[in-house]
């Protein structure tokens, strides 16, 4: 069920970090209430209309903040077309330029026709979001490279308010498992292992930016696998 992600990835993931980490630090921590979630963006009256949010994220409105994000990202799982384990159409487009090393001038532009295109069919790809970022700084689209930072950074900060991530009560509320890997990578850790625990749990097993061993993070996909056998029953 998991997409691959390859070495060239993670690294660009981290390099991104580098350069413009979110600050998970001055951020409130909040379990989600989903359901509660779920009313407000069905709501036609309320400020989290889903189809009303996705409007103002796929416009680029640098004016949404992190409760806007919340809503936005955790509401993506009760949309119709949500699955969080669905293989991007353009992942073989792209796979040639992920084994790179490094990008030319016309590689850069490929990924950025068919990135754009991957985020159009899944606006979380938060993968295709970091290599989307990496092209534009290095083509030199500043501009539009600091509004996906944006973006992907109140995504990343929409992520850790829901927990803590040290123990299974605190666990993070993800929406695709592999933003476990995004948000973890974001923050400076390297991943060593990732295990599940019943009932719907992931535990990720780290080393910190400093080299040393730091345990683990939990995450819940009790929403991911509910939501995602509802829709295919077959795969139970």
């Amino acid at each position: 069920m998991y997409r691959h992600i390859t070495i060239l990835v993670l690294a660009i993931i981290a390099a991104v970090a580098v350069h413009a980490q979110p600050p998970f630090n001055k951020i409130k921590h909040e379990k989600p209430d989903l359901e509660q979630i779920k009313r407000e963006i069905n709501d036609r009256n309320s400020p989290y209309y889903y189809p009303r949010l996705m409007k103002e994220f796929q416009r680029n409105d640098t004016t949404m903040k992190l409760d806007k994000y919340r809503r936005l990202y955790l509401g993506y799982m009760f949309q119709e077309d949500y699955n969080p384990y669905r293989i991007s159409a353009f992942s073989d487009v792209l796979n040639g330029n992920y084994n790179k090393t490094s990008l030319n001038r016309a590689e850069c532009d490929s990924v950025i026709k068919y990135s754009n295109m991957a985020l159009l069919d899944n606006p979380f790809d938060l993968n295709q979001m970091s290599l989307l970022i990496s092209a534009l700084k290095l083509t030199r689209q500043n501009s539009l490279a600091k509004i996906w930072q944006y973006k992907l950074n109140y995504i990343l900060l929409a992520i850790a308010s829901t927990g803590t991530g040290v123990d299974e009560d605190n666990a993070w509320y993800v929406i695709e498992p592999q933003h476990e890997y995004v948000l973890l990578n974001m923050m400076g850790y390297t991943i060593t292992n990732h295990l599940f625990y019943e009932p719907y749990y992931e535990y990720l097993t780290v080393v910190s930016p400093e080299g040393d061993n730091s345990g683990g993070f939990y995450f819940n996909i009790r929403t991911i696998l509910q939501e995602y056998y509802r829709k295919f029953p077959e795969e139970m």
